[in-house]
Formats: structure tokens, C-alpha cells, sequence
């Protein structure tokens, strides 16, 4: 195949769930417009009562309002598209656009990485070190751990970005999913992307592994600790505090395996759109779920929230 002058008249053509075009689209529509709405809600109102409740101003829900967040921008860098070409019948997006979203895309997955991470470095001291929480977990050093996961990932995804730039793209424009993913975008090129691909397995070990072993070295001290509890309801007490996240790590993580599987063994655009929608656009959606049924102080402070209104009537 011959490779084409990358313009920003280019297009991409997103497949997603065009493999099965006898299937009405409307259903498919009004579904992930109701998942979408959902996210937004959902994540914004566990922002909203973590911001307006003075009892939640902790280093744990700090992390947890930036996750929101971080999961807000997420869906909302993927999903609008996808019901565009839904609703107007259409595949394509342009050169500059797939770019965008890949990018945006990558800043949003690393965060969302490096945040539960954090979350879990958190629980961490908490449980195992509590007598000395407040002076390690101090509110610089949580702001400056935000900041400094911002950097990496903005800085990780533009390097990404600027070298997928350089490369030249065959005839074929076809995605097999519902968004610009990077690994899909390399499989199109006529280019040498082998440099690219040191740089993937890099950055997944860096922002994959090793905030993997993080989590998995923090909750082996967690797990420890809480074995050395007397009581069962000090246990209960102490595993309760990190039920929540440990719930989230296992859905972000999961499905993240789900789709690194799907990608490696089918070659339906179909069953791969199926799998990243679990890990980009659902586990968006439950993680306010997850933390607001779970945690009883997110479950006060929305009680609260919801009668403020009421009450001043």
C-alpha cells in the first residue's frame, strides 16, 4: 500500500459498531447517551459534596475528586464522538481530530493510573503508619504528587503525540474501534514504527508496572497490618477504609487486561469496541457508584448535601 501526505484533510474511519450494520442504531444511541449522562452526573456530584463538605477535606477524597474528574474528562474525550457518527450514520474523523482524542485519551488513562496509585499510597500510611498520617500525608505533598502525575502524563502523551506526527499512513484510514487508540493508529502506518513501539512498552511499563507494584506492595502491608488486628471489628473497621478502592483498582486493571487480551486475540472490530467500552467509557460510570454505596462518610455527606436544599426551605 502507498503512503499518503499526512493533511488535515485526512480521515480515519472509526468502526466501532458499524461490523453489524442491519442493527437499528438508535438503541445503541440512546444507551450510551444514558451512560454518558450518568458519568457526568454521577462523577460531578461526588465532586460536589466532596468540595462542599468540610469533613471530607482529607488527602483520601482530594484523590477522589480528582479521580472523578480525571473520569469526567475521560468519557467526555471518547463518547460525544462515538454519537455523532452514530447519530449522522458516519465513520469518520479527521487527521487533527484522531490525534486530539488519542492524546487527551492517553493524559486521561495515565492519570486515572497514577490516581488510584496515590489512592492506595494513602491507605497505606493510613493503616500501617496511622500515628504518623497527618504529617506525612500533608496537603503539599498531596498537591504536589497531583501535580507532579499531571506532568508526567500530559508530558508521556505529548511525546507520544509529536511522534505519531512524524509517521505516514497507508491507504487503509480503517480503526477497528470507537475511538483513536494508539496502538490501532500505529498498525495503519507505512513507516518504521519501531522507535514508537519502544516508546509504548516503555511508558506501559512505567505508568502500568510499576504503579501496579505500588498498589500491589501497598495492600501486602495493608493485608498485614490488619491481620495483626486483635478484634474482628477493628478488621472490619480498617479493611472497610480501603473496600472501596481496592474495588475500583480491580475494575480499572481488569478491564485493562480485557482489552490488552482482546487486542491480542480478536480481530473483530465488534468484540474489541465491546471490550474498551468496559474500560473506558463503564468503569467511568461505576467508580461514583462504587464510592458513594461503599464509603459511608461519602454516603453522609450526600445526605447532607441533598436535605441542605430542603432544610433551608
Amino acid at each position: 500500500m502507498e503512503p499518503v501526505n499526512q493533511t488535515h484533510d485526512s480521515e480515519f474511519l472509526l468502526l466501532g459498531f458499524s461490523e453489524k450494520p442491519d442493527h437499528d442504531p438508535l438503541p445503541l444511541f440512546g444507551l450510551f447517551l444514558g451512560i454518558y449522562m450518568v458519568t457526568i452526573v454521577g462523577n460531578l456530584l461526588i465532586m460536589l459534596t466532596i468540595g462542599s463538605d468540610s469533613h471530607l477535606h482529607i488527602p483520601m477524597y482530594f484523590f477522589l475528586s480528582n479521580l472523578s474528574f480525571v473520569d469526567l474528562c475521560l468519557v467526555s474525550t471518547t463518547v460525544p464522538k462515538m454519537l455523532e457518527n452514530i447519530l449522522i450514520h458516519s465513520k469518520a474523523i479527521p487527521y487533527a481530530g484522531c490525534l486530539a482524542q488519542m492524546y487527551f485519551f492517553m493524559v486521561f488513562t495515565c492519570m486515572d493510573n497514577l490516581l488510584l496509585t496515590m489512592m492506595a499510597y494513602d491507605r497505606f500510611v493510613a493503616i500501617c503508619h496511622p500515628l504518623h498520617y497527618v504529617s506525612i500525608m500533608n496537603p503539599q505533598l498531596c498537591g504536589l504528587l497531583v501535580l507532579l502525575s499531571w506532568t508526567i502524563s500530559l508530558l508521556i502523551s505529548l511525546l507520544h503525540s509529536m511522534m505519531a506526527m512524524q509517521l505516514s499512513f497507508c491507504k487503509d484510514h480503517d480503526i477497528p474501534h470507537f475511538f483513536c487508540d494508539l496502538s490501532q493508529v500505529l498498525k495503519l502506518s507505512c513507516s518504521d514504527t519501531f522507535i514508537n513501539n519502544i516508546l509504548v512498552y516503555f511508558a506501559t511499563s512505567l505508568l502500568g508496572v510499576v504503579p501496579l507494584t505500588g498498589i500491589l506492595f501497598s495492600y501486602t502491608k495493608i493485608c498485614s497490618s490488619i491481620l495483626r488486628v486483635p478484634s474482628p471489628g477493628g478488621k472490619y473497621k480498617a479493611f472497610s477504609t480501603c473496600g472501596s478502592h481496592l474495588c475500583v483498582v480491580s475494575l480499572f486493571y481488569g478491564t485493562a487486561f480485557g482489552v490488552y487480551l482482546s487486542s491480542s486475540t480478536a480481530h473483530s472490530s465488534w468484540k474489541n469496541s465491546i471490550t474498551s467500552v468496559m474500560y473506558a467509557v463503564i468503569t467511568p460510570m461505576l467508580n461514583p457508584f462504587i464510592y458513594s454505596l461503599r464509603n459511608k462518610d461519602i454516603k453522609d455527606a450526600l445526605r447532607r448535601l441533598i436535605s441542605r436544599p430542603t432544610s433551608s426551605q
